[in-house]
């Protein structure tokens, strides 16, 4: 009888606690989201399966950043292979520019204009490089852009910015003594080539070579008189003009002379004097076309 009781106290203290702890069968479950009643190997399960979320959450976030700075290192290692093409070109595009300046298809200012132009793309892209590599600098790896090889670039950039100084200013020394191979016929006849195609700078360069050695003087001076007229740079054609006239006064181009002449010095505000050059182109070349071109102006 007394056993009996026995189990039946034991049954209602179960029942007991089993409606007042509704999870107490859930101890030493490691699934639970708050296990419980853990032995001390479930409590070290436990401990290692945080830590290997840790170390899951921690390696994702590390792939991540990896695959962010390797995206980011193609991008800086596409640039310095850009850039690296670019300066070969620019060597190919330096000789056929130079090929073309002796060629007399270009004039020296057009040709350092070419030069100058280079040398700023490839200013500004240097400039994107060296902005990125800064960024990315502490994480670089060798096997990308190291800095020895950025600084081989950088170092072979400054050296053809250096060469193309150079050349420019053996363009500016060496124009003269280059024109010195030629003989004086030949050069006038590169300026009236060079002038006839409006290559003005060129033709100047010859002009003003064959003035300083006195050859064709009244010729050299009308036609530098006439390109600075076309350029409207009226004050430096009439002292052209004037020297012009003074050496040879019976030229076959006087008409024009007079007339631009008298054309520089409307545009410059001496009228009084212009009306002068025109009634006497009139009166001295009376039929000519400048004559009736000066006629329209009185």
């Amino acid at each position: 009888m007394r056993l009996g009781y026995f189990y039946s106290a034991l049954l209602v203290a179960a029942a007991s606690l089993s409606a007042s702890e509704p999870s107490a069968y859930g101890a030493g479950d490691l699934t639970s989201p708050n296990p419980y009643g853990l032995t001390p190997e479930e409590r070290a399960i436990l401990e290692t399966k945080k830590k290997l979320q840790s170390v899951e959450v921690t390696t994702k976030t590390q792939d991540n950043k990896v695959n962010s700075l390797r995206e980011r290192i193609d991008g800086l290692q596409t640039i310095v292979e850009g850039l690296a093409r670019k300066n070969h070109n620019n060597e190919l595009k330096i000789k056929e520019l130079g090929q073309k300046l002796q060629n007399d298809e270009m004039s020296v200012d057009e040709y350092q204009k070419r030069i100058e132009a280079l040398v700023s793309k490839n200013s500004a892209d240097l400039e994107v490089l060296k902005n990125r590599y800064e960024e990315l600098n502490a994480s670089l790896s060798s096997e990308y852009v190291s800095k020895e090889e950025f600084m081989k670039l950088v170092a072979s950039f400054n050296e053809f910015k250096k060469l193309v100084g150079g050349e420019l200013k053996n363009l500016a020394k060496g124009s003269s003594s280059s024109l010195s191979k030629l003989s004086k016929a030949e050069i006038l006849k590169r300026a009236e080539r060079a002038y006839a195609k409006k290559n003005y700078s060129k033709a100047i360069e010859y002009y003003k070579y064959l003035l300083a050695h006195n050859y064709k003087p009244a010729r050299s001076s009308f036609k530098l008189g006439e390109i600075y007229y076309y350029r409207r740079d009226y004050a430096t054609a009439l002292a052209y003009y004037k020297e012009s006239a003074k050496r040879y006064s019976k030229a076959s181009y006087m008409p024009t002379l007079m007339l631009h002449t008298a054309l520089s010095m409307k545009y410059t505000g001496d009228k009084k004097n212009a009306k002068k050059f025109f009634q006497a182109l009139i009166k001295k070349y009376p039929s000519s076309k400048a004559a009736k071109i000066a006629k329209k102006h009185l």
